[in-house]
């Protein structure tokens, strides 16, 4: 596997990103985006571990019309202040940037996932409404009854989704109360997609990201990643 920043084309100027290549020919593309705390080095170590898994990933910097800053985890109020100068159709085009850079790379639209952690969790729900993808994989995306970037709410959506979609839940999530959960799976189960919603009870938000011992949860945490790895073979055609 490598991994290196690379500069995105967009409407608005360049866009940092960092991109991890697998050893071998990539079975497919995995956009990943960042939560709430910027391009951190754990995101650009997501990105590795799909390319170890045989996937080119790549992670836009959605902050870069902001000055690029990545926040500690400490400093969660700067952080979700900059999340809410963000715009909807901005950040598609970021998206659209990375899936630009995965194309040029041999990796077409359907052959390409999305998958999101917190802020980047709802993000990737939308994407998967708004562009028709192999996969898409939501890690405790917030937004399922308030709407987000000038966006409709998930829950006013999910009938909508053309890409299958994943979500992965932790009970004990604050941020995420179980109800919306289980409203966003009844909602999704409408689409003409599959769709699936997991939910940990020993788990809160972050469960995912083990460079946060408070939040982390090493089981849950392996289980939701064998399980997106999973949905990307199911879904994502080879060719």
């Amino acid at each position: 596997m490598t991994s290196e920043t690379v500069v995105l084309t967009t409407a608005d100027g360049p866009t940092p990103a960092v991109i991890a290549e697998p050893p071998r020919t990539a079975r497919g593309g995995v956009l990943v985006v960042h939560e709430v705390f910027g391009l951190t080095d754990h995101i650009t170590d997501i990105c590795g571990r799909f390319a170890d898994a045989g996937w080119r990933a790549v992670a836009p910097d959605l902050y870069h019309r902001l000055g690029s800053p990545v926040f500690d985890h400490s400093d969660v109020g700067a952080a979700l202040a900059l999340r809410g100068r963000l715009a909807g159709d901005d950040i598609l085009d970021d998206l659209d940037s990375g899936l630009m850079v995965l194309a040029e790379s041999g990796t077409p639209i359907d052959r390409s996932a999305v998958v999101g952690f917190c802020m980047g969790g709802g993000i990737a729900f939308h994407a998967a409404v708004r562009r028709p993808l192999g996969a898409a994989v939501t890690f405790y995306g917030s937004g399922i009854e308030d709407g987000r970037f000038g966006e409709p709410s998930q829950l006013e959506v999910a009938a909508s989704l053309q890409t299958p979609w994943l979500g992965l839940y932790g009970d004990l999530d604050r941020s995420i109360p179980v109800e919306q959960v289980e409203d966003l799976r009844a909602v999704a189960a409408l689409a003409e997609v599959d769709t699936q919603v997991v939910r940990y009870p020993g788990a809160g938000h972050a469960f995912h990201d083990d460079t946060r011992p408070d939040s982390y949860q090493a089981a849950a945490a392996a289980d939701a990643w064998a399980r997106t790895l999973a949905w990307l073979e199911r879904h994502v055609p080879t060719a």
